[in-house]
């Protein structure tokens, strides 16, 4: 119990001491959410009718039960998060990446505005509870840890950035960088256990969906 009260005391004031970081983050990447929903409008008429023709493909595949393999699945979804939130975590102990940082955060929401924007573009309701049953289901679990680690990333930088050119030299860098590596392996754990879900989960709820529109 007081492991665990100690952990809770520990994140809240993590929380306290980066909650301006936390609040910029959120805040673009909610932008980024927000202009990939845009960018859907300034397609053409063509460029959606080919997305929609694949996509259609795709769900027609998700309902016969003609998906890639399960493990196929995994692997390809937790490599990929990986190899962003990882390239996020290192461009946090170069320096010179903090704008960079803030590229990629901004190009991830993005892709879920996008992706979300074009399925309700298209399909209306149907296309929000595609999104819902394909998306929601994993990002609840990997946008916070985009978040986090994009906010250690730019605090990391932020410090070292200070140490080394205004002199202050004060606070050790060792048990922050410490914490930063435990962060990464926190924030690859979370992804395997999101890479299960968007596996055994949401195809099955896609399955569901997708029948449920094609029989409308």
């Amino acid at each position: 119990m007081k492991k665990k009260s100690a952990v809770t005391f520990a994140a809240i004031n993590h929380i306290k001491e980066h909650s301006s970081l936390y609040l910029f983050i959120t805040i673009l990447f909610l932008m980024g959410v927000i202009f990939g929903a845009i960018v859907v409008n300034s397609l053409s008429f063509s460029q959606k009718e080919d997305l929609f023709y694949y996509l259609s493909q795709f769900f027609g595949q998700v309902k016969q039960g003609r998906v890639d393999t399960i493990d196929g699945i995994f692997w390809q979804t937790v490599n990929h998060n990986v190899k962003y939130v990882g390239l996020i975590w290192i461009l946090g102990i170069s320096i010179i990446g903090l704008p960079i940082i803030l590229i990629l955060l901004f190009l991830k929401g993005m892709v879920v505005g996008f992706t979300v924007g074009f399925l309700v573009n298209q399909m209306g309701l149907n296309g929000f509870l595609l999104a819902f049953v394909s998306i929601f289901p994993q990002n609840i679990m990997i946008i916070p840890v985009f978040i986090l680690i994009t906010t250690l990333a730019l605090s990391l930088s932020i410090k070292m950035i200070r140490r080394l050119f205004m002199g202050q030299l004060r606070d050790p860098l060792k048990p922050v960088i410490i914490k930063y590596f435990l962060s990464f392996a926190c924030a690859a754990a979370v992804i395997l256990a999101a890479g299960a879900v968007e596996t055994y989960v949401s195809p099955q709820l896609m399955k569901h969906v997708v029948s449920l529109v094609g029989s409308k």
